[in-house]
Order: structure tokens, then C-alpha cells, then sequence
């Protein structure tokens, strides 16, 4: 891991430094709640980074602090939220059960200190406002864990369709099939997850096709929702497992949406994002199956140019961002407001 924040090129070769690879100007003191595999991910890329110190974790498991002291042994281990906030830390990194990000997050923001959130940021569009009205309120940084976003793939093909060079985009297809599913039980409850595969993989999708696009209105959106191959009404009680879904947006875009947990895929993962436009498309896709490799190339007919290849270890860029960014003094930024946009598209994927 110890590259995963300095890569400056990409396959089509070297080019300005990024913002996610520049020191901070000065060291931000962070606190860790939940540190299971992923929150000892991101503190891994923060640390190895030089993006912050990790100054305390707090995790119900000792077997988890056991691990993530492999990577901090100076950290302080606390007693949940409030051991970390009686701290007066910089920042908070919230890794626990989606049903219990809106609340802690409004907590840390509200007590001063910055936030970066696993996603999904809120169950619903309105306890994500809540948490951006908090973040405004308090002027604290706030970043949510939208990864995909860093890809190398998706930063080169936001760079082409910005510049134009795709002509007008009017259709995008976006797929993220896993065929396991997750691993824990909340996963599988609605009151404490917000949804199924949707809330899980599809918050990824949609925010990609939006923040590709430049955040446009979402004008219509319909879905179908599917448990165990069972169509679900609108509102389900239980977490779908399958959803498609079709969203137009301001301008007339046709972006199309399929993601599903433990589908019969002939692989472990299916994951795509591609864009077609008046002048061209591109296409981000993974490779083998794999949930952490992936290829990006631009087309114009038939031709093809490559705009990424593996290897690239994006996987806790988002989380190093965030750090960066606080440690250079960055307070609320706007750009949040866009979280809420992203949740309610979702909200009426399920038709509430």
C-alpha cells in the first residue's frame, strides 16, 4: 500500500502531479470509528500517505483493534463516539453500519470536528440533507467514501467528456453485479441498511453518471426491484437483490442502471460505466471479474484508445483527499450539497 497515494501518470503517460498525492500543509489528528476491514483500508492510505495520524480508534471488537494497531500502536483506544469527540480530534472516520452514519455523523460535525463517511452517507435523501445541513452549519469538512470516483479510468474519461471530447452525451449504462453479496446481517435489513443492492453497489453507479455529467437534474426515474427473483413493490419491506433502473436527465440523457448482489454472473464481479456521445464514447470496466482492477478507453467508431490499465490502488484515494484537504485548512465545501442530490435519485429508484 505504500504507493497508493503517489501515482502521477496514467497509461497514456505522465502527467501534473494530483491533488490526492501533495502533502498537507500541516498534520491532521484523526480518530477512527469502526475499524473492520475497510476503516483500516482507508486509515492505511491516510497514514502511508502522511495525510494525518491516526490519535485514537474505538471498535466493539478487540480482534479489530488488535488489527488496526498493526498500523497505528501509538492510537489511544476509546470508548465509541463519544471517547473520540472528548478528544477534540481534527477529524472522525466513520466505517460502522450504514443505519448509524446520519446520526454520528451530525454528532462529530456538530462537536467541530471534520467527518469522512463510509457510504452511504444517510438511508435517505433526507438524513443525508441532514448531515449536510449539519456540515454547513458547523463549517467542517464533510467527504463521503464515493471511491470509484478516484479510479484513474473515471478521472481520464470526466476529463474527456468535459472538454467535449465525446460531443453530447445522451445515453450511459452503468452494471455493478457481485455474486456474493455482503457477509454481515444488517446488510439484509431495510430499517438499518436503507435498501439492499441498490443502497450497496447502485450509490456508487449513480454517482459516477452524475458527477461524470456535472450533476445534472434527474427528471424521471423509474425502477424495478427484485428479492430472490421476486418483483418487489415500491417501498419494499425487504432488500432487493436485483434492480434495474432507468433515470433521464436535465437535457434528455438516458442513463441505465443494473446491479444486483449474488447473481450468476460466471464471475466474482461485473462492474461497468460507459458513456456515449455525438462525437464519441467511453468505457470503464473491470477486468477478470475483478472488484479492484479495471480498464478505461475512449472510442470514436471503431477505433479505440486506451486511458487506463492496471495497476492502479485507488481503493483509499477518497480517504486520503479528505485528509489532505483538511490538513491544507479546507472548511465546508459546497460541493456536499451534491450527496443529497445523489440520495434522491436513489429514494426514487425505491419509490419513496
Amino acid at each position: 500500500m505504500s504507493d497508493v497515494l503517489t501515482s502521477s501518470a496514467t497509461a497514456t503517460g505522465p502527467g501534473p502531479e494530483p491533488a490526492f498525492a501533495r502533502s498537507p500543509v500541516r498534520t491532521p489528528a484523526l480518530g477512527f470509528l469502526g475499524v473492520g476491514w475497510i476503516g483500516r483500508h482507508r486509515m492505511e492510505a491516510i497514514v502511508n500517505g502522511g495525510f494525518g495520524t491516526v490519535a485514537a480508534i474505538a471498535d466493539t471488537s478487540q480482534e479489530m483493534i488488535a488489527a488496526a494497531k498493526q498500523t497505528a500502536p501509538d492510537a489511544q483506544v476509546v470508548d465509541g463516539l463519544d471517547g473520540l469527540l472528548a478528544l477534540g480530534l481534527d477529524g472522525i472516520v466513520i466505517a460502522t453500519p450504514s443505519a448509524m452514519h446520519a446520526e454520528q455523523s451530525i454528532r462529530a460535525l456538530q462537536s467541530g470536528t471534520a467527518v469522512f463517511c463510509q457510504k452511504p452517507l444517510g438511508r435517505t435523501a433526507d438524513e443525508v440533507r441532514a448531515v449536510v445541513d449539519a456540515a454547513r452549519t458547523a463549517d467542517r469538512l464533510l467527504e463521503v467514501d464515493l471511491s470509484y470516483r478516484f479510479t484513474e479510468g473515471m478521472r481520464a474519461i470526466r476529463e474527456r467528456v468535459e472538454r467535449g471530447d465525446l460531443g453530447r452525451i445522451y445515453a450511459v449504462d452503468l452494471v455493478f453485479h457481485n455474486a456474493y453479496g455482503p457477509d454481515k446481517p444488517w446488510f439484509y435489513d431495510p430499517a438499518l441498511s436503507g435498501g439492499g443492492c441498490v443502497m450497496d453497489l447502485g450509490v456508487h453507479l449513480v454517482d459516477l453518471a452524475m458527477w461524470t455529467l456535472g450533476f445534472p437534474a434527474a427528471t424521471d426515474v423509474s425502477a424495478r426491484l427484485f428479492a430472490g427473483g421476486e418483483p418487489l413493490a415500491a417501498a419494499p419491506d425487504r432488500c432487493e437483490d436485483y434492480a434495474s433502473a432507468l433515470i433521464t436527465l436535465e437535457g434528455g440523457t438516458a442513463v441505465q442502471l443494473a446491479c444486483s448482489w449474488k447473481v450468476s454472473a460466471g464471475q466474482d464481479a461485473v462492474i461497468g460505466a460507459s458513456f456515449y456521445g455525438t462525437s464519441g464514447g467511453a468505457a470503464l470496466r473491470n477486468v477478470g471479474g475483478s472488484f479492484y482492477d479495471f480498464t478505461a478507453e475512449a472510442y470514436r467508431g471503431t477505433s479505440r484508445e486506451t486511458l487506463a490499465t492496471p495497476p492502479d490502488e485507488w481503493g483509499g484515494r477518497a480517504a486520503a483527499d479528505w485528509a489532505r484537504r483538511l490538513g491544507e485548512g479546507e472548511r465546508f465545501d459546497p460541493s456536499a450539497e451534491r450527496l443529497i442530490d445523489v440520495a434522491g435519485v436513489l429514494d426514487r429508484i425505491y419509490g419513496r
